[in-house]
């Protein structure tokens, strides 16, 4: 882990910002009394964002209440992500930027989670003397002890578990608006690709049982979630462990009864693991959006070899095909890895080839990031990083010719879209439709004097488009 100067601060951005009460009491002046608060700061992916969540839910229950003042926080607790170099970077700098806090305000206790804090759990007590407790991926439920023994001085507290354990907690703090969840289906991976940090810091692929989760998602019903997204760091698996076989198709149905519940999204579906049971369910089930998140990384199959995927061009092209065979509107979405090692010229141009051929309604590029104890971290013929981010650069220009083409095409479609909130001093929302997942993909901008709430469905009339965004109106089947 390179190390970070204590005055090297940026401005972090975080997914979530929440601070918290706890029922602990400092005596003030003249005998009163006010709760202890604690600051939570939640890095990286959906699925990181679920283990805050659930943490969230734990202090909860321990009688915490919520609060956004961070200026005031006596604990803070910052739940990290190291899967590539700038998140890395991103949650070192997070930590250290609450550390100074800690040094400078009313700071009594820091704690680190998430990834970063299982694979540098040394480097970062030894590093930053002012972390207090350090809790791994598959000990997140053990939280509220961990703090509880930072209060009674036995700091800096060390909470590792095997990455065999599977967490178990029961209950979540959404923080993601109410109207949107993820619903975590499984935790780590068995695939071991090459440039991937994932299983050494998640442990082996474990799936939640079925029951939970469809008790899961009927509390996030409850709780007004209206979509319900699926994730893993691989969701076409779920199941296999703990069933014999695959067993998603299931849990989708499942899922589709709930009560509440009307879109339901997949993503992280490997192309490789993609059933046609699979396929059936999302065409059949009328919650299932029409949406999949494939990552497929390249398309070179000497690129993907070295990369020990488990996917030739001519299977992913068969699989696409199928896809959008069997069901017509079906979006797609995938990311891809460039300037990984050993990449040629020649590598690069087949996968511009390939993605101008496939025509990806939705794309992501990372420039490949040299993660240590990965085995290609070693690999000879290193790309240089002005190359690979030229080569990102020019794949994510061409999709954007391509996504402005997809979405001059929606122009007069009428869609389903979900509000999201009201853009500030004008008569119109911002929302999204089956085609978007949130954060990642694009938006609809709906002109409307109507009020709306978050988390309302309105039926919309597609006006005008962007590269990545589509302009909307209210659509009114009765209106000449």
């Amino acid at each position: 882990m390179r190390k970070m100067e204590r005055e090297d601060f940026y401005s972090w951005k975080t997914s979530e910002s929440l601070s918290l009460h706890f029922p602990h009491k400092i005596k003030r002046k003249r005998g009163a009394f006010r709760y202890m608060k604690l600051l939570c700061i939640s890095l990286g992916c959906d699925k990181n964002l679920v283990d805050t969540e659930k943490m969230l839910g734990l202090f909860r229950q321990n009688g915490w209440e919520f609060t956004d003042d961070e200026t005031e926080a006596d604990a803070v607790l910052v739940n990290t992500c190291c899967f590539i170099g700038d998140a890395k970077e991103e949650s070192v700098n997070t930590i250290l930027e609450m550390a100074e806090l800690k040094k400078e305000g009313n700071v009594k206790a820091l704690l680190v989670t998430g990834c970063m804090a299982e694979r540098y759990k040394q480097e970062i007590l030894d590093e930053i003397p002012e972390v207090d407790a350090i809790v791994g991926t598959s000990s997140y439920d053990e939280i509220i002890s961990a703090l509880n023994g930072v209060f009674e001085g036995q700091g800096p507290v060390s909470c590792f578990e095997s990455l065999d354990r599977l967490p178990k907690s029961k209950g979540r703090v959404v923080t993601t608006g109410g109207y949107y969840g993820f619903l975590k289906i499984a935790e780590g991976c068995d695939k071991r690709c090459t440039y991937c940090i994932i299983p050494s810091l998640r442990g082996p692929y474990r799936s939640y049982p079925m029951e939970d989760l469809v008790e899961e998602a009927k509390a996030l019903a409850d709780g007004g979630v209206k979509e319900l997204i699926v994730v893993a760091q691989e969701t076409t698996l779920y199941g296999v462990d703990l069933y014999g076989k695959k067993m998603l198709p299931e849990l989708l149905r499942r899922l589709a009864t709930v009560s509440g519940i009307q879109w339901i999204r997949i993503q992280y579906c490997y192309p490789e693991e993609i059933t046609d049971e699979l396929i059936e369910v999302i065409k059949t089930e009328e919650k299932i959006c029409h949406y999949l998140d494939i990552p497929i990384q390249h398309s070179s199959d000497r690129i993907l070899k070295r990369m020990n995927r488990r996917t030739s061009q001519a299977q992913l092209k068969e699989m696409i095909a199928k896809l959008r065979t069997e069901i017509p509107d079906i979006v797609l979405r995938t990311t891809l890895i460039s300037g990984f090692p050993g990449e040629t010229e020649e590598d690069h141009q087949i996968l511009m080839e390939f993605v101008d051929e496939m025509e990806f309604d939705r794309l992501g590029v990372f420039a490949y990031s040299a993660e240590e104890d990965t085995p290609a971290y070693s690999f000879e013929n290193q790309v240089p990083q002005e190359v690979k981010e030229a080569r990102r650069d020019e794949i994510m220009e061409l999709q954007q010719e391509i996504s402005f083409e997809h979405s001059e095409n929606m122009v007069g479609r009428i869609l389903d879209v979900l509000i999201e909130g009201k853009v500030a001093d004008e008569p119109a929302y911002v929302g999204r439709t089956y085609m978007d997942a949130p954060g990642v993909d694009g938006l609809i901008f709906v002109n409307s004097g109507e009020l709306f709430m978050s988390g309302d469905f309105v039926r919309v009339k597609v006006v005008g488009a962007s590269e990545y965004d589509l302009i909307g109106e209210v659509y009114d089947e009765f209106a000449k």
